[in-house]
C-alpha cells in the first residue's frame, strides 16, 4: 500500500446519467467499496424516488451512507461531512479502494475536498427563510450579491435555499459566505470521472425514469413513509417526486401533473448539476452511452490506480 493510502474514485453527473451501473463496474473491477453522496438516498424507505439500488443489486459490495436517516430528520452537510469521511477512513484504512458516486455536488466535495462547514442557527435559518417566501428568489439573490457577490454568482440566482443559507453563515459569523466555500484540493489521492449523456438523452431518461417510478409503486411508498412522519420532514417531504406525490395522495395534483412536475424539476435539478461539476478541471469527462465510454473510463480508474500504487 502506498504511504498515503489506496485510491479514492469519485464518480459524478447528473441525475440519470448511469452512475450507480458505473460505480458498481468500478467497484468490481479494482475492489473498492461504495459511499454514496446522495443527499436523498440517507433516508430510510425513499427507495423508488431515490432510484436508491435494492441490495440484492449491490452484486455484494458494500454500500455506506445509504438509509441512515429517519425521514423526520434533517439532511445536514456538516452531519454527512463527518460521517462519511469516517466511511473512507475505515475503507482505505482496511486497504481498500473507496468509490464515492452521487450527484449532491456539495456532499461530494465536503466528502473528497478540503471543506469546513460553517455553523447553523435554526432561528436564523428560520426567520431567513421566512423572509425569502415572502419577497422571492430574486429579492433573496439581490440581498446576497449585495452583501457577498463572490458567494451569489457561485450559487446562483434560483437556488433559494442555499441563497439563505449563504446568508445565515454571514449572519452568524460576520464573514463572507464565500470565505467558507470548498477548496478545489483533495484530502487523499482521488481521481474523478465524469459521466456526461448526450442533453436530449438525459432527458429522455428523466421522463422515463419518472414513469418507471410511478410504475414500480411511488405513491405506496410514500403512503407508507406518512404515519413514519414525512410530511414533517423537512428534507424529505420537499424531495424531488416526494412532494409530488404527498400532492397527488392529497387530491391537490392528478398523477399527470405529478408526474410532469417531477420531470420538469428533475431535468432543471440536473442542469444545475452540470453547471455545478462542469467547472471542476479535476473531473475526466466519459459519454455512457458511448458503446467505448463506459469501459473508457473503467481503464482510466484502473491505470488510476496502479500509478498510485
Amino acid at each position: 500500500m502506498p504511504a498515503d493510502g489506496p485510491l479514492v474514485v469519485a464518480v459524478v453527473g447528473p441525475t440519470a446519467s448511469g452512475k450507480s451501473e458505473v460505480a458498481l463496474r468500478i467497484a468490481e473491477t479494482v475492489g473498492a467499496e461504495v459511499v454514496s453522496a446522495d443527499a436523498m438516498q440517507l433516508y430510510r424507505g425513499m427507495d423508488i424516488g431515490t432510484a436508491k439500488l435494492p441490495p440484492e443489486q449491490r452484486r455484494g459490495i458494500a454500500h455506506h451512507q445509504i438509509d441512515v436517516l429517519d425521514v423526520t430528520d434533517e439532511a445536514t452537510i456538516a452531519r454527512y461531512q463527518r460521517e462519511a469521511r469516517e466511511s473512507i477512513d475505515d475503507i482505505r484504512g482496511r486497504g481498500l479502494p473507496v468509490v464515492v458516486a452521487g450527484g449532491s455536488g456539495l456532499y461530494v466535495r465536503a466528502a473528497l475536498d478540503h471543506l469546513d462547514i460553517p455553523p447553523t442557527d435554526p432561528d436564523v435559518r428560520g426567520r431567513l427563510e421566512a423572509r425569502a417566501q415572502e419577497s422571492g428568489a430574486a429579492a433573496t439573490f439581490a440581498e446576497l450579491s449585495e452583501r457577498d457577490p463572490a458567494a451569489a454568482q457561485a450559487i446562483g440566482r434560483h437556488n433559494v435555499r442555499r441563497l439563505v443559507r449563504a446568508l445565515e453563515v454571514i449572519e452568524i459569523t460576520g464573514r463572507p459566505f464565500s470565505a467558507s466555500m470548498p477548496e478545489r484540493r483533495h484530502l487523499h489521492p482521488t481521481v474523478m470521472v465524469g459521466l456526461r449523456p448526450p442533453r436530449a438523452l438525459l432527458d429522455s431518461r428523466i421522463d422515463e425514469r419518472v414513469q418507471q417510478m410511478w410504475r414500480d409503486g411511488l405513491l405506496d411508498e410514500v403512503r407508507s413513509l406518512v404515519p413514519q412522519g414525512i410530511r414533517s420532514g423537512r428534507t424529505a417531504s420537499r424531495a424531488l417526486g416526494y412532494a409530488q406525490a404527498l400532492a397527488e395522495i392529497d387530491g391537490t395534483m392528478t398523477e399527470a401533473a405529478a408526474q410532469a412536475q417531477t420531470s420538469q424539476l428533475s431535468r432543471r435539478y440536473a442542469r444545475r448539476q452540470e453547471s455545478w461539476f462542469r467547472p471542476d478541471p479535476r473531473i475526466s469527462w466519459f459519454d455512457p452511452s458511448d458503446p467505448s465510454g463506459t469501459e473508457d473510463a473503467l481503464a482510466h480508474v484502473t491505470g488510476a490506480v496502479a500509478d498510485n500504487g
